[in-house]
């Protein structure tokens, strides 16, 4: 493989051939922490040559013998020029200050140059401090909410943590933390998400144009990396909100070479009703209530430095909900005790290593872990006169992936940049399982059974391999290929994806790109519709059910309007097939061993334009986005085999977001978005009917009948979010003080529509009346944060 590649780039750079050339290769981090800095630009402003650093930081550049000016720059930070005679392979590592325009160091995305230069399109970066100073709902700083701010992204319901992509499921995006992939986002039946800010160092999301490295979803790649820790020094930072707290702490254990971070949060609402429950038992006469939620996070990364060419990292995540309620009371002579319980909740963890085996060839190779697990039940326990009888009813789910992937980047000259590499995932899905249990005294009539979907295994592979090259001063291209295969219950599928990007650059503020990519997905996602719970199903591909499919088009212009302003217009097309959606009354509670039965198969589409000028660096930061799309669905047994728009088909979306810096001591955040209601199902007509019983009597009840699937849409929605920062310097370090207003003007925008039917007994009629559930009115936030 290494010796093809190096025949291939021989051939397409033959100038290199007649030319003395040598190696500058190192990495790039940041002065203060010692963070590396991604996609930082490496620039010759004599031979007009240059690359990025890679995702930990490391780059390489091949230029001829003689003079060169190398120019190191990263958004947020101050350039460093360097005059080199090159007469012989150079290992430069460089630390970059951040710039005087920052008091702080600020991660942030590529230069508008670069953007304008560069081969992906469909791509955006957010700058993590951009993110903690939006405002938020009840004082969480939430990247998903974020990510919902941008072009080409819905977030479903309001409040909801899910992410819909040009027109894609939940399911079809595939979602990393530290290169592992995350099944489960959401915190509070998903109101928050399960990333914690303060541990967070860069933020992508990738929705079209997707090069060959990565597979598996059909829709985008949310790519976002921990922190490393600080190198340096001691640093921490933790905020005290209305309904949580957090802390981060990060240093060196050996400086320069160790480092760790570890990052915790928790929700108090569970301690905080405590008093209300006591006076609650009180008044009812209960000897004991216990009722609450709670969530929990905590992440953690150690890594250390053996030699300038081998490093280790090892980290890990755990996240968990509760919901909880324990009822205990008892008499003269009985005991009688009810409890509830629901838990879900993510562990995550990698175990990586980088070593550079040349300085054109760097290798990355990891160990990953993931589980999604969810887990519903009661129990009843009563006991009267030494008696006792016992139920219980249990049902949980839950999806775990070992993993092994092998990443190699290859920089053989600057006309191109090639990565390769495989990866190993070996799944075991839970699709259900209930466990029902009644025992007493008297055992014979115990029962004690476990039923529902018998656990499956299955094995992903996957291989690829990319090329970013140069073919002349204007046009760039990305082509690469990606091929994957996924084993379950003795079927076995294949697919070979290409992947395929270029870019026409007209001067140096303007160029155009394109992109086709075919996109496999193996794991589908069951999702019951009448619960906002966190019930859905993770569950592979069968005999019967096939992967997902997709190609998708993108075409686009990117200009950069000043050197901090850039302006982007993509269009885009995608199909999608094997879709899967549940029969009408079927849910993830139905037993049984074929969960095949319960759904219907089916096709859909999506296509539209999207907008976005974005502004990452000055006192005032933000972006303008609008997006016009239509998304389609049609499924041969439902909606009596018509196309009908996707529930979350919305046709405009706009979004406007802007935080803007007075001064050291005052920042203020606002977001205002705009969309089209989403589309629902309501009845347009209801009959009474008779039915009749076992003891021959009749009863009178109402049937509904439903016309066109997601026939009807809701009102518009619109909402206004405003949020300041006060700052102060302190002997011990910095805190804030935030105060926010969610939903501002105070929008009743519609949860969901109902109709009723209301009598008017002065002319005897009945009306039938469209009403809406509103769940958030204006909602205030104060949040103490602090720095040290």
């Amino acid at each position: 493989m290494k010796r093809l590649l190096f025949i291939l780039c021989l051939i397409l750079n033959t100038s290199y051939l007649f030319a003395q050339v040598h190696t500058i290769s190192g990495f790039v981090e940041d002065a203060n922490s010692g963070e590396k800095l991604i996609n930082a630009n490496i620039y010759d402003s004599k031979t007009l040559k240059g690359t990025i650093s890679n995702n930990y930081g490391f780059y390489s550049l091949t230029l001829p013998e003689g003079e060169i000016e190398l120019i190191y720059s990263f958004v947020g930070y101050a350039p460093i020029k360097k005059q080199i005679n090159l007469d012989k392979n150079l290992k430069i590592d460089i630390s970059l200050e951040s710039s005087i325009e920052l008091q702080e160091v600020t991660v942030t995305s590529n230069s508008v140059q670069s953007k304008v230069r560069s081969t992906q399109m469909s791509r955006i970066e957010i700058p993590v401090e951009t993110i903690k100073n939006l405002p938020v709902l009840l004082g969480e700083v939430d990247i998903i909410k974020t990510i919902q701010l941008l072009p080409g992204v819905q977030s479903g319901s309001e409040g909801a943590s899910g992410l819909y992509v040009r027109g894609g499921g939940p399911d079809q995006n595939l979602i990393l933390s530290d290169g592992v992939p995350v099944y489960n986002v959401n915190h509070l039946f998903g109101f928050f998400s399960v990333f914690n800010a303060d541990a967070i160092n860069t933020v992508s999301l990738t929705k079209g144009g997707f090069p060959a490295r990565y597979g598996g979803r059909l829709s985008s790649v949310l790519d976002i990396r921990m922190k490393e820790g600080n190198t340096k020094k001691i640093k921490g930072e933790g905020s005290v909100g209305i309904i949580s707290s957090k802390l981060a702490i990060e240093g060196p254990i050996v400086k320069d070479k160790t480092s760790f971070i570890v990052a915790g949060r928790r929700t108090y609402i569970d301690i905080l009703s405590y008093p209300i429950q006591y006076f609650i038992a009180k008044s009812e006469d209960v000897d004991k209530l216990r009722a609450g939620y709670y969530f929990y996070d905590v992440n953690a990364k150690i890594n250390h430095k053996f030699s300038d060419k081998s490093r280790l990292y090892l980290s890990s995540y755990m996240g968990n909900d509760k919901v909880y309620a324990i009822i205990k009371d008892k008499g003269y002579n009985f005991k009688e005790e009810n409890n509830f319980k629901l838990r879900w909740g993510n562990i995550t963890s990698a175990l990586r290593w980088n070593y550079i085996l040349s300085n054109k060839l760097f290798s990355n190779t990891t160990l990953t872990y993931s589980r999604f697990k969810f887990l519903t039940g009661v129990e009843s326990i009563y006991e009267e006169d030494d008696k006792k009888n016992e139920y219980g009813i249990d049902y949980s789910s839950g999806i775990y992936d070992w993993a092994v992937k092998i990443d190699f980047d290859y920089m053989p000259d600057p006309n191109n940049y090639i990565r390769f590499g495989l990866n190993n995932t070996y799944h075991t899905f839970n699709p259900g399982i209930n466990t029902f249990r009644v025992l007493s005294d008297d055992s014979a009539s115990d029962i004690d059974t476990t039923f529902g979907n018998k656990n499956i295994y299955a094995n992903e592979f996957y291989l690829y391999v990319e090329d970013d090259i140069k073919l002349s001063s204007k046009i760039k291209s990305n082509i690469g290929v990606h091929y994957s295969n996924f084993s379950v219950k003795g079927k076995l599928y294949h697919s070979l994806e290409p992947r395929f990007s270029i870019r026409y650059l007209y001067n140096e503020k303007l160029s155009f790109k394109a992109a086709a990519t075919k996109m496999t997905q193996y794991i589908h996602l069951l999702t019951n519709s009448t619960l906002n719970m966190p019930t859905d199903l993770w569950v592979p591909v069968t005999d019967t059910i096939n992967p997902l499919r997709s190609w998708q088009y993108a075409a686009g212009a990117v200009y950069a309007l000043t050197d901090k302003i850039d302006v982007s217009i993509e269009g885009f097309y995608k199909n999608m097939h094997n879709l899967i959606e549940y029969k009408e009354g079927a849910s993830y509670f139905s037993t049984g061993d074929k969960w095949e039965n319960k759904i219907e198969i089916g096709k859909g589409w999506s296509y539209g334009a999207e907008f976005l000028v974005k502004k990452d660096i000055g006192k005032t930061t933000g972006w303008i986005g609008y997006t016009l799309s239509w998304s389609e669905r049609k499924f041969e047994n439902i909606g009596f085999g018509k196309t009908f728009p996707y529930k979350y088909d919305r046709r405009h979306d706009i979004s406007i977001v802007v935080t803007h810096k007075f001064n050291d001591k005052i920042d203020v955040g606002l977001t205002w978005v705009y969309g089209t209601g989403n589309a629902t199902t309501l009845g347009i007509e209801r009959y009474a009917s008779l039915e009749g019983s076992l003891g021959g009597n009749l009863h009178m009840f109402d049937i509904e009948y439903f016309e066109n699937r997601n026939g009807f849409r809701m009102p518009s929605y619109h909402r206004l979010d405003a949020g300041v920062n006060l700052h102060k310097e302190k002997k011990w370090g910095k805190r804030t003080w935030s105060f926010g207003l969610y939903n501002a003007y105070n929008r009743q925008n519609p949860f969901f529509l109902y109709f009723t039917h209301e009598n008017n007994y002065q002319n005897d009629q009945n009306k039938k009346v469209m009403k809406q559930l509103s769940l958030f009115p204006v909602i205030p936030s104060v949040c103490y944060k602090f720095e040290f």
